[in-house]
């Protein structure tokens, strides 16, 4: 087995269990202000509603999926999931955090997206066609002609893939910012 390959299938186990490693350690370092965390929801709420939009589109595994979002970038969920990540990371206030995260996401959203993508070409006929019009990541901003065919947003798939864990994580991670915020500020007088 190739080096990358048995990576990438590490990359793709550890993602969410990293994810709440970095949570964790995040909140520990972070030192967030008012006025960093009101800017972080420039990020952070585009990426919440990037993702349930996402979510309400995509079949896994069942086709591929290339209406909504998925006719501007072929990762709608990563790149929701990084536009999150990197708000928070402009809501502590420290450039080290921030440095980590696009270590992370390069370390494990390069070859799980890579994987994914060899799954894809490999089940889907049409994926080549479709991945020479979208791009892997940063969106185009017009819709891929050929990927406005099919597709609506479902809200039962929405429900399906339980995106609203994002939005309560998020809302999660705001509220232990703004406790650690109250109760520095208590310290201080």
């Amino acid at each position: 087995m190739a080096e990358g390959t048995s990576w990438r299938r590490v990359a793709k186990r550890i993602r969410v269990p990293m994810g709440f490693a970095f949570t964790a350690l995040f909140l520990f370092l972070a030192r967030p202000s008012g006025k960093t965390m009101l800017w972080s929801l420039l990020l952070v709420l585009p990426g919440l509603w990037l993702r349930g939009y996402a979510a309400g589109y995509v079949r896994k595994n069942a086709e591929l999926t290339t209406s909504g979002p998925y006719a501007y970038t072929r990762n709608p969920l990563y790149l929701g999931s990084m536009l999150i990540a990197f708000g928070f990371g402009a809501a502590s206030a420290s450039g080290w955090l921030v440095g980590c995260l696009a270590v992370l996401f390069a370390a494990i959203y390069v070859p799980t997206i890579q994987g994914e993508e060899e799954y894809l070409r490999g089940h889907f006929v049409e994926f080549d066609r479709y991945a020479a019009e979208v791009p892997r990541l940063l969106p185009r901003l017009r819709a891929a002609v050929s990927s406005q065919v099919r597709g609506s947003f479902s809200q039962a798939l929405y429900l399906h893939h339980r995106e609203y864990n994002s939005l309560i994580g998020a809302g999660a991670v705001y509220l232990a910012l703004a406790l650690r915020l109250l109760v520095e500020r208590h310290a201080v007088r």
